[in-house]
């Protein structure tokens, strides 16, 4: 690919030269977003650290620890949605517009076009097929186990790994595919009026001319959530925002209007 080569794509243009140096840059951009405007970060990743202690409590007096894991692994599909409000922050901000509550909050609603909302509803029954997927496949080698849901003493039997490494490779397929539709459509439906399914196209056509980029930043953004959760959830209080707002970053950078 030449610098500066672009891809069609009605109505925009994806750019088709990214580097490793821009989700560098993304990064960047991303944390001075996130400590000019702390609190707002600080609000949806605490979302995400009451949800996941929360979830954490639930399954631990139901017996069910264990499945802790899926539904921490499934925690990134639902991430892009919690992060329209921080595209928003990142918008204004680049735009110089005031901030508050009300049009952070706001951008969930999309541009009053329920486009954002139909892209949630995408989230969240991805997320519930991702637990169906998992139910199944912890069914059938909890079977072999003979270990209850209630130990995690199944991880260290040979039925235990193998169910790790079954549902590792099927969640991340599954997660890639939902980054690819999500990475940019998102930011699109916050940055400008344009229906779900054109945002979606746009999204896997960046992913399809920047692969090696686009599965790269997913790699870090999986890696680097992974990380945050293990202090108790506690490290998502700075990492999704910092992650919400660099992705913002690198669709400006990748994504421009005709």
């Amino acid at each position: 690919m030449q610098v500066g080569e672009q891809v069609q794509l009605a109505p925009v243009t994806v750019a088709s030269d990214l580097g490793v140096r821009d989700l560098r840059a993304a990064l960047a951009a991303g944390w001075r977003d996130f400590t000019a405007c702390p609190v707002y970060g600080l609000f949806f990743g605490a979302i995400y650290v009451v949800a996941g202690l929360f979830l954490y409590y639930a399954l631990f007096n139901w017996g069910a620890v264990v499945w802790l894991i899926p539904a921490a692994a499934g925690f990134p599909l639902l991430a892009p949605f919690v992060a329209v409000g921080l595209y928003e922050v990142s918008r204004r901000r680049e735009l110089g517009q005031p901030m508050s509550w009300s049009v952070v909050l706001g951008a969930l609603r999309g541009r009053g076009d329920e486009q954002i909302l139909s892209m949630g509803v995408i989230v969240f029954v991805a997320f519930g097929f991702w637990l169906m997927i998992a139910h199944g496949i912890f069914a059938v080698f909890m079977a072999e186990s003979g270990i209850g849901s209630e130990s995690l003493a199944l991880f260290t039997t040979t039925a235990g790994i193998m169910m790790l490494a079954v549902g590792t490779i099927v969640g991340a397929v599954m997660a890639l595919a939902f980054f690819s539709i999500t990475v940019m459509s998102l930011p699109m439906l916050v940055d400008r009026e344009a229906d779900f399914l054109t945002a979606i196209i746009v999204s896997l056509g960046a992913v399809r001319s920047n692969r090696f980029v686009m599965v790269t930043w997913a790699v870090w953004i999986a890696i680097g959530l992974f990380i945050a959760m293990l202090p108790l959830f506690l490290g998502l209080l700075v990492a999704l925002p910092v992650f919400g707002h660099a992705t913002w970053h690198l669709y400006r950078r990748a994504v421009q209007g005709t």
